[in-house]
């Protein structure tokens, strides 16, 4: 997946901050902020790692949970037309439009 690391196992999304000139990272599926700069891969994953174990810190002390709850469920809003095209897409595949719209997210999330 393009601008994404994986530290700690925990995956974190890379981004040029151009204001500053740095890369910036921001970890996701936490239960809160905890982002971190610098001006190489190598460093930034240092820091990555530096920021994930305060983080985890912080969460332990205060016991919070570190991890952000996923429900499984969201919201979407389309034009009619893509609506209209992504339900014909699913019948044509003998699916539900979730189960099209799963399977359709899920080989997006994993490239």
């Amino acid at each position: 997946m393009n601008n994404i690391i994986e530290i700690e196992g925990q995956k974190a999304v890379v981004s040029l901050d151009p204001d500053i000139g740095l890369l910036r990272g921001e970890f996701l599926g936490l239960n809160g902020g905890a982002d971190f700069y610098a001006d190489s891969i190598d460093k930034l994953r240092e820091e990555g790692a530096l920021s994930l174990k305060v983080f985890l810190e912080m969460c332990a002390e205060n016991g919070v949970s570190p991890y952000r709850q996923f429900s499984g469920r969201f919201n979407v809003r389309l034009a009619p037309k893509l609506h209209e095209a992504a339900v014909l897409a699913a019948r044509a595949e003998q699916k539900s439009l979730n189960e099209w719209i799963s399977d359709v997210i899920e080989s997006a999330a994993e490239q």
